[in-house]
C-alpha cells in the first residue's frame, strides 16, 4: 500500500493525507492496465509525482477556477484540486486516462470536470489558472494556454533543467511577465509563475488571416 511519509502527513490539514492515498491507491491499481507513471517510479510516488504537484496548491487564489492541460495520471491538476477543493477541469485527450481521472476523482473527493479531448479543440470558459507539468515546450504550452485564460489569468508550468531555453524560444512570439519560484523536490526543477501574456505583434501578423 502507498502511504504519505509521516513527517509530510503533520504538514497536511487533516483529511487530506488519506485522501491522497486513496488517489495513489487507485492510481497503482490502474497502472498495471494503461502507462499511468513508470513503474520503476511507484515505489517514489510521492516523492516524484504527488509532492511535486502539491507545490502548486499554495499558489492557487481563493475561488479560482482552473485549466489542467494533459492531465495523464492526475499530475498536477487532480492533485491541485484534492488539496485545495479548487474547481478544476482536466484536459486529457486519452480516453483510458480520462476514465481513471473520473474514478479517481470521485473516490477522493475532488471537485473536477474531465473532458477527453484534444487541447485544441476545448471550448470552457476563461479561466484564472492554467497548469501543466511534463506536457509540451512553453511555446507550445503557452499556444494552449493564451486562449482559455482570463484577462487577469496566469499559468503554472512546473519546468525542469531546460527552462532557461524554452523562455528563450518562448520571448520570441510571447510577452509575459515572469516569476520563477525553485522546485522544492527536484533539484533541476522550477515553478513558472507567467501572467499578462500576449502574442508578440510579429507573430499575429505571421498567424492571422
Amino acid at each position: 500500500m502507498f502511504h504519505v511519509k509521516p513527517e509530510t502527513v503533520a504538514e497536511l490539514p487533516a483529511d487530506l493525507g488519506p485522501r491522497l492515498e486513496c488517489f495513489a491507491e487507485i492510481l497503482t491499481r490502474w497502472n498495471g492496465r494503461i502507462n499511468l507513471v513508470s513503474p520503476r517510479d511507484l515505489p517514489h510516488l510521492w516523492d516524484r509525482h504527488i509532492a511535486d504537484s502539491l507545490q502548486l496548491a499554495s499558489l492557487i487564489p481563493p475561488g479560482a477556477r482552473l485549466a489542467d492541460l494533459g492531465s495523464g495520471g492526475g499530475f498536477p491538476g487532480l492533485i491541485i484540486a484534492i488539496a485545495t477543493d479548487a474547481e478544476v477541469t482536466l484536459i486529457e485527450s486519452d480516453q483510458r486516462k480520462a476514465a481513471f481521472l473520473r474514478e479517481a476523482a470521485r473516490a477522493a473527493g475532488a471537485r473536477v470536470t474531465v473532458l477527453a479531448r484534444r487541447i485544441e479543440e476545448v471550448d470552457i470558459p476563461p479561466v484564472q489558472v492554467v497548469t501543466a507539468r511534463a506536457l509540451a515546450a512553453l511555446p507550445q504550452l503557452l499556444e494552449w494556454s493564451s486562449r482559455l485564460l482570463a484577462p487577469d489569468g496566469f499559468c503554472l508550468f512546473l519546468k525542469g533543467r531546460n527552462v532557461d531555453d524554452e523562455l528563450t524560444s518562448a520571448a520570441a512570439d510571447w510577452h509575459m511577465a515572469v516569476s520563477r519560484l525553485p522546485s522544492r523536490t527536484n533539484a533541476d526543477g522550477t515553478i513558472l509563475k507567467l501572467g499578462e501574456i500576449t502574442r508578440a505583434r510579429h507573430s499575429e501578423r505571421a498567424t492571422g488571416p
